[in-house]
């Protein structure tokens, strides 16, 4: 039994300490906004926050979490007031949408950082969130719209 904080609650799961922790948001909690696209952590479909820092869920033994907090998509704001999630819907970033909870939590977590982002920004923090459909352009432009939603510009 391991325990972890996720999306807030603090949760027992019957899960082997080397068990990534993607499977365990997606296996043992139900939380399947997570993707799983590469298991090496090279595509980004497993990012979640790990006390606000983005991380790769494929590769991170749940045992390794520890008390610190995990934020999934589901968690990130679940009436998508969140300004990343209001961007994204506003310009309608997604196409076939599965790499598109990666990348909302690696912009949220790229905002916090950096509150108004360059685009040479947003190119280094995204630059490891793969997108097959392309929608690069697409995704540079709602994190600069998240931003200014977080603002308080329009």
């Amino acid at each position: 039994m391991v325990e972890i904080q996720v999306n807030g609650r603090t949760l027992r799961v019957d899960a082997a300490p080397d068990t990534p922790l993607l499977w365990v948001l997606r296996d043992h909690l139900n939380l399947t906004g997570t993707k799983y696209g590469c298991g090496r952590a090279l595509c980004g479909a497993c990012t979640v926050h790990l006390d606000g820092v983005a991380v790769r869920s494929c590769v991170l033994p749940v045992g390794d979490v520890g008390r610190r907090a995990v934020t999934t998509i589901e968690g990130l704001a679940p009436d998508r007031s969140d300004p990343v999630q209001r961007a994204w819907i506003e310009l309608d970033v997604p196409q076939c949408g599965y790499c598109q909870s990666g990348q909302i939590m690696a912009a949220a977590a790229l905002l916090r950082l950096h509150p108004a982002p360059s685009d040479a920004d947003i190119d280094a923090a995204m630059a490891g969130n793969l997108c097959r459909c392309g929608t690069y352009a697409r995704i540079r432009h709602a994190v600069h719209r998240a931003a200014e939603l977080a603002r308080g510009e329009g």
